[in-house]
């Protein structure tokens, strides 16, 4: 394991961790219960940049990796099934086991909602307390009754054609990438990476893995029921996902069940709704020790 200076003073240590097949770029900051926060897409872990202060403020300890294939994180070779989501919940793994990290909270947004789920299904022991962040429960995403779901979630389908996907999306200084996530608040930011060679492949792979043509046309498995409170957190301005695919998940929450709604931001609220997200954020881990 490598570090580097910390990039801010409010801000934690940055280190470059080293894993068995993939580094990642990592901030850790403060002290007590451990906090893992994961974003997902296009994001790093600078999505968490205003929750890290107010958790080590409130006396937490903060793990904030950028999962593989993002921003300054490695990009494996080996094709899409480097970057299934069964491979993030073994990068988790290992980086708490590297950090000393037992037992912690686990917060995932977007595709980070997916591999928060993953860990918390595959390795319950570890999970303190479950806090999923615009996507919710994938059979309400891909069901029978999904139709609604779908229609938001176009890009899916589009982003299985490799090659296809990534010349149409960057074509024109990324003009059709730019229209779908017009509601980033970092738009410039988090596309500046996805112009190194080969860096948007590594992105979409996470979509090819986990969700090809197949998948998508089949009938979703029903997962089992999670062993800690769970909290669902869902925008009123989300343009790609229903509230009804986050209300779904309760019934696999028989730990205990918190459902909060942000009102007035999009897709990103984390950025957007800073404050409102700290405060739900704060009020669930608390309760939950």
């Amino acid at each position: 394991m490598s570090t580097v200076e910390p990039t801010g003073g409010e801000r934690g240590l940055g280190m470059r961790m080293e894993l068995s097949d993939v580094t990642l770029d990592v901030e850790v900051s403060g002290e007590g219960p451990t906090v893992l926060l994961l974003h997902g897409f296009p994001d790093s872990h600078r999505l968490w940049r205003h929750q890290i202060p107010t958790l080590t403020a409130a006396g937490y300890k903060v793990v904030a990796p950028t999962l593989r294939g993002f921003g300054g994180s490695g990009r494996p070779d080996g094709g899409p099934e480097a970057y299934h989501p069964a491979k993030h919940v073994g990068d988790m793994l290992e980086l708490l086991a590297r950090l000393g990290v037992d037992r912690c909270h686990v917060v995932g947004h977007d595709w980070g909602s997916g591999v928060a789920q993953g860990l918390a299904q595959f390795a319950a022991e570890r999970v303190a307390s479950l806090t999923v962040m615009s996507v919710g429960d994938i059979t309400a995403v891909l069901g029978p009754d999904s139709w609604q779901e779908r229609q938001r979630m176009w890009h899916m389908t589009m982003f299985q054609f490799a090659g296809l996907a990534e010349e149409w999306l960057s074509r024109d200084d990324f003009a059709r990438l730019r229209e779908m996530l017009a509601g980033h608040a970092d738009l410039d930011e988090v596309l500046e990476p996805l112009r190194e060679p080969g860096a948007l492949t590594a992105a979409l792979n996470i979509y090819r893995a986990a969700l090809p043509m197949e998948v998508q046309l089949g009938v979703p498995p029903t997962p089992p029921p999670f062993t800690m409170p769970v909290m669902g957190v869902w925008s009123t301005g989300d343009p790609y996902l229903t509230e009804r695919q986050m209300t779904a998940l309760a019934a696999r929450a028989p730990e205990g069940w918190r459902y909060e709604r942000i009102e007035d931001a999009g897709h990103w609220f984390p950025l957007d709704q800073p404050e409102r997200v700290d405060e739900v954020l704060l009020s669930f881990l608390k309760e939950n020790g």
